[in-house]
């Protein structure tokens, strides 16, 4: 299902952060949300999976603006996976992943087959099934991720928002992360920080720099040198290499301010 955004704009606390930010996701893209600390990529997703209302512009998956409809109904076509989501340590793998039909029951409902024909397959996808019945808590970062990501799948979404997902994830992890986020299918639109990553993992980037976007399409159009320099500080370049992947390669002075 596409996701826009149009000409959104959010204040806290009177304090102005996002300015007509507006994006697309067409069904199935993976898209990427870049940009230097403070400029406005997590209170973005937060006003995609209503938890910040913005103050103008609208939020629409497929024709519905999220914030028209019920939080229930905008659950069950939104799953975010957040950095430091409050999951209790005690729970297994399974009931974990299990949270993810929350949204799609009632207060008394109980667990159906198929529920748990759901729940199996989404760890299944995730190479999470062995270890269903293992405490949570007991995970390394990298398995805790792909629990994560098993829950959000569990919930059966059309959109899929990812908040800094490799964040304290060894290099391995953060690729087969980013490889298995890819071979879901479900329309995606993650904040990531390392660009790299970003470049060689993403359909297309959307740049942020104080709450603008400054940058949109392709990764070698968005991420040219001169975002990079005037956005990101940094002297680099983005290039196609010859076995198809997408790489930023910085210089040999790569602050682009340095004296």
């Amino acid at each position: 299902m596409k996701l826009s955004v149009h000409d959104v704009s959010v204040a806290i606390g009177g304090t102005p952060i996002l300015h007509d930010v507006s994006l697309s996701v067409a069904p199935g893209e993976f898209v990427g949300l870049i940009g230097p600390n403070g400029s406005g990529k997590s209170t973005l997703l937060r006003t995609i999976y209503r938890s910040v209302r913005p103050t103008s512009g609208s939020v629409l998956l497929g024709d519905a603006d999220v914030w028209s409809i019920s939080a229930r109904s905008a659950a069950r076509h939104t799953a975010a996976v957040l950095q430091n989501s409050p999951t209790p340590p005690g729970l297994t793998v399974r009931e974990v992943a299990a949270l993810g039909r929350t949204p799609h029951k009632g207060m008394f409902d109980r667990e159906t087959s198929a529920d748990r024909e759901i729940v199996t397959d989404a760890l299944d996808r995730t190479g999470m099934l062995d270890y269903a019945d293992r405490i949570y808590g007991s995970l390394s970062g990298g398995e805790r991720q792909r629990v994560l990501l098993a829950r959000a799948l569990a919930q059966q979404p059309s959109l899929l928002v990812l908040d800094e997902p490799t964040n304290h994830l060894d290099i391995r992890a953060r690729f087969e992360l980013l490889e298995l986020v890819h071979t879901v299918g479900v329309t995606t639109l993650a904040v990531l920080h390392d660009l790299d990553l970003a470049a060689r993992s993403c359909d297309r980037l959307v740049v942020l720099e104080s709450g603008r976007v400054v940058a949109s399409g392709p990764v070698l159009e968005a991420l040219t040198p001169e975002v990079l320099s005037d956005v990101f500080g940094v002297t680099a370049v983005t290039e196609r290499h010859p076995d198809g992947v997408v790489r930023v390669t910085y210089g040999a002075r790569p602050l682009a301010r340095a004296g």
